[in-house]
């Protein structure tokens, strides 16, 4: 298998940019940052004009070719590439949109620098002969099993970013929380800040980050509930606190709520629908994941309410 080059962005220059310079159009009609110009000033043959290395003050004229390397030149990065089990919903030159498990850390950390996602997502990428590092774009605790973005590229990963949290990247959790919400749909308006009692903890605190969590009860059933919700902002361990702060903590959730469940080890969360604009294409793209189940015998496992 021959290895895949590095990806490239081409576009033809049309008489609106005769005349500009390289940089003005990388920066205004390919949306390029300054970051991955300068990256891309770095690397031999990094940005070409009709297959021709030049300068980003160079003026372009109509008709020409201009290319610009936005991929990898270099694959892994810090992250050692591990044989694991990866279930991957999409693939293409510039994204991947995986289905995690719970009890799968994102990325390595202390204790666990060897069996992460991103150890599996680099494997993937040298199995594949991909040169891409490990970039994750919206992020999944350790317990929380679903949809997870992973952009190829710095690019990619900078056009994502920039639409978390809008109307463009959408993301719709489900979860089982302990007794039923009280409006049965609403929001949570509450801003979030760090314990000063634990070093993972947050809090439901006045001076903490603005933090808002749109909930939807899709089902009862004696102690549970299945909810449907949408992070309108994106803080640290957001739906647990949210709902803990409520009084509804998360089945299974060891740090907001009762940690002791016959039927879940985790918190029964879970990311089951992504939506977002594809970067490059712009198309609109949606993913959904079912529930999982564990989650699916939580419920069922309530008795009716009489």
């Amino acid at each position: 298998m021959s290895q895949h080059p590095p990806r490239r962005l081409t576009i033809t220059v049309d008489e609106s940019l005769s005349g500009r310079t390289v940089d003005a159009i990388l920066r205004g009609r390919l949306h390029l940052s300054g970051t991955v110009i300068k990256c891309a000033k770095r690397t031999p043959g990094g940005i070409l004009l009709d297959q021709t290395p030049v300068f980003v003050t160079h003026r372009a004229e109509e008709g020409q070719r201009l290319s610009v390397l936005i991929g990898d030149s270099e694959a892994g990065g810090n992250v050692r590439p591990v044989r694991g089990c990866l279930s991957i919903v999409y693939e293409d030159e510039d994204i991947l949109i995986l289905d995690k498990p719970p009890g799968l850390a994102v990325h390595p950390g202390p204790g666990d620098q060897l069996h992460t996602l991103a150890n599996a997502v680099v494997f993937h990428y040298e199995a594949t002969e991909q040169r891409c590092r490990f970039r994750a774009v919206n992020r999944l605790d350790r317990g929380t099993s679903g949809l997870l973005c992973v952009a190829k590229h710095a690019y990619v990963q900078e056009r994502l970013t920039q639409q978390l949290h809008t109307a463009a990247f959408r993301r719709e959790y489900l979860a089982v929380c302990e007794g039923s919400p009280d409006p049965a749909d609403g929001v949570i308006d509450a801003p979030i800040g760090r314990d000063p009692t634990s070093a993972i903890r947050r809090m439901v605190r006045r001076d903490g980050k603005q933090a808002r969590t749109e909930y939807r009860t899709m089902a009862s059933r004696g102690a549970y509930t299945l909810l449907s919700l949408t992070l309108v902002t994106g803080r640290t361990h957001q739906i647990r606190v949210h709902l803990a702060y409520r009084g509804y903590p998360l089945a299974g959730d060891f740090l907001y709520g009762t940690e002791d469940n016959a039927v879940i080890a985790r918190p029964a969360l879970h990311c089951a629908a992504l939506s977002l604009i594809h970067p490059i294409t712009g198309q609109a793209l949606t993913w959904r994941s079912p529930l999982p189940d564990d989650m699916r015998a939580l419920i069922n496992s309530a008795p009716p309410r009489a």
